[in-house]
């Protein structure tokens, strides 16, 4: 009995220690035909790794995986992605020219991005430096984060034509006014490369945590994990065209028949309408085909069929530069409402999560102006909130996961009368003020009027002048 009694802790401590070292071999292992793989099929690798991690923390023999330990498996599998593609060279300096005779700002650093290599990219705070020609700002994150933004603004609002507002949108009916999709015209070199760029800005905003304040429909995330679009994807972008073809696919239960089809039908041919209105064949030669009440059910389907996969070449460049930053093959594991969190963030700037990440300096949390502050940025909308953190920190959207959050929010004392920020360190310097409503007024002032990053060299001097601090107490 004593043999039992000393074999039996024993096997307790060697077996689970067998266990571990057998993955910790395979590991090895794998990494060690690393070089003997094409760099497209590394994220397989990690993918495989992930999972026979995931297998070791179960018992043996492993229970079916609950959405819990599925969705930490596919975290862990992005995470080592990521972690392994990982660059730690220099930031890669680009330049920037603004003002209105210049090249709207995503066409000039999209040019200077797609000549770069691939990996000089994979950075964990920010893919490149920006100068910005004949302007003071020194880029050390603020300047990055805010010229994102601006080529986000510059995408929905048409000055670069990739993106166009959803049908419904336009008509102002259904689901998604506020979304937009990739424009099927897009299709010149000029554009795809474009295009291809956008792709490498969504993997950087992974990559970086960073999100990029894009509002895309639905049915474009679905595309980019390439999940299987069904009707129900084009209503709700395009409600009334799906109105029409369902009117036409049962257009027998109006009271037509064969011989007024054409009298109360426009169409005379296999054509439709694209996404952004034009008129275009549905099918090669449609133009020559004629549309009859005996074939109209075949023009349903080819219709539908066209409209789900109209823009089917612009999700793979985009894709494509995706995969320059992440790696694409994992992103089919993904839904398509968490691949827009990854990207985007959440579209609601919570002030819980500006209290929970903030950080005082030269200030009190429970000072009377602190309060006034919190108090005025939960009486903002959600639109004031978000030029709130365009001027304190260059983006306009906050990660969906707080622990993303790589910069605290700081508030500190001030030397001037406006509210100023510093946004490469998501600083807010608040001044005293009488009473909450001047505060309010004076932080609307700043909000909505001060676009301009260009004041490093002076807040530089102003740093220097004011070392030594105020004797002004809040």
């Amino acid at each position: 009995m004593q043999c039992v009694y000393v074999t039996l802790p024993l096997f307790f401590i060697i077996f689970p220690f067998l266990y571990f070292l057998s993955f910790f071999f395979l590991y090895l292992l794998s990494l060690s035909i690393l070089y003997l793989l094409p760099h497209s099929l590394h994220p397989l690798l990690f993918l495989s790794l992930s999972f026979s991690l995931c297998l070791s923390l179960h018992p043996l023999p492993p229970p079916s995986f609950s959405p819990s330990s599925l969705s930490f498996f596919l975290s862990l599998s992005l995470s080592a992605s990521l972690s392994y593609s990982l660059c730690l060279s220099l930031h890669p300096p680009l330049s920037l020219s603004r003002g209105r005779k210049c090249k709207p700002i995503f066409v000039q650093i999209a040019r200077q991005v797609v000549k770069l290599n691939a990996s000089d990219l994979r950075l964990p705070s920010r893919a490149w430096k920006v100068k910005l020609v004949g302007e003071g700002a020194d880029d050390a994150g603020g300047v990055f984060d805010d010229t994102i933004t601006e080529m986000c603004q510059e995408l929905e609002t048409g000055v670069v034509d990739l993106l166009i507002p959803s049908p419904n949108a336009t008509a102002e009916v259904g689901y998604n006014r506020d979304r937009f999709l990739l424009s099927p015209s897009s299709c010149l070199d000029e554009q795809l490369l474009q295009l291809k760029f956008l792709g490498i800005l969504m993997g950087v905003a992974i990559r970086t945590k960073k999100p990029l304040d894009l509002h895309l429909a639905p049915m474009v995330w679905k595309q980019l994990c390439c999940i299987p679009l069904v009707l129900e994807d084009l209503e709700e972008v395009d409600l009334l065209y799906v109105q029409t073809l369902n009117s036409i696919l049962h257009i027998e239960d109006s009271g037509i028949t064969e011989d007024n089809f054409h009298e109360m039908i426009p169409l005379d041919s296999f054509v439709g309408q694209s996404a952004d209105g034009k008129m275009v064949p549905i099918i090669p030669g449609g133009n020559s085909i004629p549309l009859t009440f005996s074939n109209r059910k075949e023009y349903v389907a080819r219709a539908i069929e066209y409209r789900l996969h109209e823009i089917d070449r612009q999700v793979a460049v985009v894709r494509e530069g995706m995969s320059w930053i992440v790696p694409v093959p994992l992103l089919s594991l993904l839904t398509a409402k968490q691949l827009e969190q990854m990207v985007c963030g959440m579209p609601e700037i919570s002030v819980d999560v500006l209290k929970k990440v903030v950080r005082y300096r030269e200030v009190e949390e429970h000072h009377t102006q602190v309060q006034w502050f919190w108090q005025t940025l939960e009486d903002f909308s959600n639109e004031e909130r978000v030029l709130f953190m365009r001027f304190v920190s260059g983006r306009s959207r906050l990660p969906a996961n707080t622990a993303d959050i790589s910069q605290r929010f700081q508030i500190m004392k001030p030397y001037d009368s406006l509210p100023t920020s510093q946004t490469c360190f998501f600083q807010l310097r608040l001044p005293p003020y009488s009473s909450q409503t001047v505060m309010a007024e004076r932080l609307r002032y700043a909000i909505n009027n001060c676009r301009s990053i260009d004041m490093d060299n002076y807040m530089l001097s102003r740093n220097v002048d004011n070392a030594e601090g105020s004797d002004t107490d809040y």
